[in-house]
């Protein structure tokens, strides 16, 4: 299991272990769950109580003794839910913030995969008509992110009604054929020598240079003369690629 998801909803490790454990173990003392997770004492307890608090668990006492028990997973909407809830409300202080900043940044570096799924969102929500990529490969689509991870993406991409023109290498042709079959969706290909390890994406006045290395990284770019630049470059490939 990919536990780095709930991570990204809030959970701590240990909490992680602890949530775990007891939907194995089903109702359950502090001590059967200590043995389950291999976790301290003390560690346990914390954990049992803020996932208390998260509304993630629950307990009843049976004598002197807690007998705790999670909840059924899909209360984790509601967790999410609450955790928007509470967002909005400090959205609004926090756009007028960054209208008070003097310099709006123009270029950005992102590293890791979190860095680089929120370039792409980023993009994605620039309210750019067309999404436009050149680059990549067999190693950037299977290996770095994953294909269900591009899949998701385009997914996203199709939700919002943006266009997309895309030029891949000969190596990505099958992903590539898929992804044709899909609305909103156009791909040419170059040959296997076009292949490599970073994308370029432009979309709306945004540039995006994504290096899939085996600590990926990318530069996010703000800049309408950039992208008008980078965008005639594209339709020069768009031309010579082939369906």
């Amino acid at each position: 299991m990919d536990t780095a998801i709930l991570e990204d909803l809030g959970l701590t490790q240990a909490e992680i272990k602890v949530y775990l454990a007891l939907l194995q173990l089903g109702s359950s003392s502090a001590g059967k769950i200590l043995e389950k997770s291999s976790l301290q004492n003390s560690v346990v307890h914390r954990a049992l109580n803020s996932l208390i608090e998260k509304g993630l668990i629950s307990f009843i006492l049976k004598g002197k003794k807690k007998i705790y028990q999670a909840t059924n997973p899909e209360h984790f909407y509601e967790f999410i839910e609450d955790k928007k809830i509470n967002f909005e409300k400090i959205l609004p202080e926090l756009k007028e913030k960054q209208k008070q900043a003097k310099e709006k940044e123009q270029a950005a570096v992102y590293k890791g995969k979190k860095g680089i799924n929120e370039i792409y969102n980023l993009l994605l929500n620039s309210r750019g008509k067309e999404y436009n990529t050149f680059g990549g490969g067999k190693r950037v689509t299977y290996d770095v992110m994953g294909e269900d991870w591009w899949y998701s993406l385009h997914t996203k991409r199709i939700a919002k009604k943006i266009k997309s023109r895309q030029v891949f290498d000969e190596t990505i042709r099958k992903f590539g054929k898929q992804l044709n079959k899909r609305p909103l969706s156009k791909v040419k290909f170059l040959s296997q020598e076009f292949e490599q390890l970073t994308e370029t994406i432009i979309c709306g006045n945004f540039v995006a240079i994504v290096m899939f290395t085996e600590n990926p990284y990318g530069l996010l770019i703000e800049d309408k003369t950039v992208a008008e630049s980078y965008r005639k470059y594209f339709e020069q490939l768009w031309k010579i690629a082939k369906r």
